[in-house]
């Protein structure tokens, strides 16, 4: 499974990481829109309802998920008929332990497997506590996603890429999504310190609102995360927000790929 993310991080520009809750809205025409938009990589948030890491527009999304009564079981199922209309785009889970480990790490590991999931982001489980989910993930060939922030030091990094798969997604400032962006040097000088000791692609996400901003991240990273941007249209323009999603990934992917080919010229 972890070759379609592989796939993706091939390609001869950064890859465009789209995020949207699942349960918030119709989920599998956003996700459709993602897909037909260009996003290489797409990542479905499990709701839940403590999402500490995330900012209002992520929260609110995750509320309205579970206003609907969206469950674990009904992302997986979301994600099992995704991957049976798109079985080329690689699908990353992100979200909380609860969630993913009440009823037993091998339990949530089969249900991924079976759904088609490439990668799990797991906020909230720290790098000391792999073998909650780690091993589970690894034995189905399902990549653990590991997070690296500003703060991450040289005595640490070592620990979170141990067992890290797929990508490392770099958390471009120390606060919640969707609030604030660090400046492109900081970001540019810590992408080179991660990849100094991985081999594994480094994709930069938080803050990142705008083509402009996507293609800025583009030219010093290997992939750009884009999430709060796309939870906010879902938020505001509800069953017609596959159309404006459609249209913001497509100016994101334009704006990366003409990034990375006028770096080349």
């Amino acid at each position: 499974m972890t070759d379609r993310l592989s796939t993706a991080f091939a390609k001869p520009h950064a890859a465009f990481v789209a995020f949207i809750t699942a349960g918030d809205g119709d989920t599998a025409a956003n996700l459709d829109a993602l897909a037909r938009g260009g996003a290489d990589v797409i990542e479905l948030g499990m709701p839940f309802t403590d999402p500490m890491a995330d900012g209002p527009a992520i929260q609110n999304a995750n509320l309205r998920s579970l206003g609907a009564g969206t469950t674990t079981a009904d992302v997986l199922r979301m994600a099992t008929d995704f991957r049976e209309r798109h079985p080329d785009i690689p699908l990353v889970l992100m979200g909380y332990a609860n969630p993913m480990i009440r009823r037993g790490p091998e339990w949530f590991a089969d249900q991924c497997a079976s759904a088609g999931i490439d990668g799990v982001i797991c906020v909230d489980i720290p790098p000391e506590e792999d073998e909650a989910l780690g091993p589970a993930l690894r034995g189905r060939g399902i990549a653990p996603i590991r997070l690296a922030t500003p703060t991450t030091d040289a005595a640490r990094l070592p620990r979170v890429l141990e067992g890290s798969e797929g990508f490392v997604y770099y958390v471009s400032v120390a606060g919640i999504t969707g609030k604030q962006q660090a400046a492109v040097d900081s970001i540019e000088a810590n992408v080179a310190r991660i990849k100094q000791s991985t081999d594994l692609p480094v994709a930069v996400g938080f803050g990142v609102r705008t083509p402009e901003q996507a293609a800025d991240i583009a030219k010093v990273a290997d992939g750009v995360v884009v999430g709060s941007a796309f939870v906010d249209l879902v938020g505001e323009f509800g069953k017609y927000a596959p159309k404006r999603l459609e249209e913001l990934t497509s100016a994101m992917v334009g704006a990366i790929r003409s990034a990375r080919e006028r770096q080349e010229t």
